[in-house]
């Protein structure tokens, strides 16, 4: 299991990507096509072009986690636009509400913990 704390970045693969390819397929896919380095610790997410499964890709200092998880029915409620950027970035409270198949962005929260500045 992989623990999400608010300090992680994550970050989603805006267009989708041919779910066939595993941890090396998505590693070169973070380098080749998103100029990320996988090594760095970030959270990849991944959508099949059906929109009906993600794939996560984590490196957490001696291996890759790759988890995936395909919907028994329907299809991913919401997902970035494709704009210019191929990547779009989630705080780690909406990846769970993007994992449990929900619109991150419609989700009420409250405001994120800041310290105070004396």
């Amino acid at each position: 299991m992989i623990q999400t704390a608010p300090q992680m970045r994550i970050l989603v693969a805006v267009m989708p990507v041919d779910f066939r390819k595993g941890i090396d397929g998505l590693a070169a896919i973070c380098r080749d096509r998103l100029k990320t380095d996988p090594f760095l610790g970030h959270v990849f997410v991944f959508r099949n072009k059906s929109a009906t499964a993600i794939k996560i890709l984590m490196y957490d200092g001696q291996g890759f986690w790759l988890c995936q998880k395909r919907l028994s029915s329907g299809r991913l409620r919401w997902w970035p636009d494709k704009g210019e950027a191929p990547l779009s970035r989630l705080a780690a409270h909406e990846l769970q509400v993007l994992i449990w198949n929900g619109d991150p962005k419609r989700v009420q929260m409250g405001p994120e913990w800041k310290k105070i500045q004396s």
